[in-house]
């Protein structure tokens, strides 16, 4: 992943003025829409566009912040108590994106499998089926959290391995609780360079104003969603040999990826 972040998706293409159309096919009344299983973003026939779909699997210990990570990113109500996934949770989230090479927009859309630790763990057939024609791992740790950072390689060894050819990308929870953060940014400087993965950030704190809207909700969750379009759409260019291979994993390491906190 030698690409600079924003080479392939252009960031914070849907909350331009170019972008109002698209944006206004997930929206609903100033909130994002919920859409049904067979349901997807109606746009006008000239600006209709091809979908991308892709199944991530949501992995991490209890607690960090699975479950609201997902409703965030899906415009849906964040519980207000923690409370363990019994099973498997599947939740669609449509992001349209602008990119780079055709000047086209892409209608993504992302499958977020979530799943219970304690249900991972009793239950054989659940890695599995979450991993199923899966394009990539969400790792997930909290910045008020050590334990869960520290588990990040173990629980990268247990999920995946170094064959499948999954977007990895670790997010990090709770990153606007600094007077609580057990993880510095001096931490996730030495896992990116160390194990070449993008870390990401996600606050957990929810917009103040109440009259906010769906746009300041949007411009929260964007810099997530375009860079996690843009690693599963670079994926999907190298295996097609539209774009080069990422570099040899014994090589020097590159400067860590300098995607926009969240």
């Amino acid at each position: 992943m030698d690409a600079a972040p924003g080479s392939v998706v252009e960031p914070g293409w849907l909350l331009s003025p170019e972008g109002r159309q698209h944006r206004d096919a997930i929206l609903h009344k100033d909130r994002r829409r919920v859409f049904g299983l067979l349901e997807r973003p109606v746009l006008p026939p000239p600006l209709a566009t091809a979908t991308a779909a892709y199944k991530l699997f949501v992995s991490g210990k209890s607690g960090v912040g699975k479950t609201a990570l997902v409703a965030k990113l899906a415009g849906a109500e964040v519980p207000a108590a923690h409370h363990e996934t019994l099973g498997i949770e599947a939740t669609t989230v449509y992001w349209p994106a602008k990119l780079r090479d055709t000047g086209r927009p892409v209608m993504f859309q992302l499958d977020f499998w979530d799943c219970g630790e304690a249900a991972l763990k009793k239950f054989d057939h659940i890695l599995p089926a979450c991993k199923e024609e899966a394009d990539g791992v969400l790792f997930l740790f909290s910045f008020t959290d050590r334990s869960s950072f520290e588990d990040l390689p173990g629980q990268m060894a247990r999920v995946t391995r170094p064959e499948e050819n999954l977007v990895r990308v670790v997010v990090g929870t709770k990153f606007d609780q600094s007077p609580q953060a057990d993880v510095t940014e001096r931490d996730v400087a030495a896992f990116e360079r160390t194990w070449r993965l993008p870390v990401l950030r996600a606050h957990s704190v929810p917009c103040r104003r109440r009259d906010a809207g769906a746009r300041a909700e949007l411009a929260r969750v964007a810099p997530l969603l375009d860079a996690l379009v843009e690693l599963l759409w670079r994926r999907d260019q190298v295996a097609a040999g539209l774009l080069p291979e990422p570099a040899d994993p014994g090589s020097p390491s590159p400067a860590p990826l300098a995607f926009p906190a969240q």
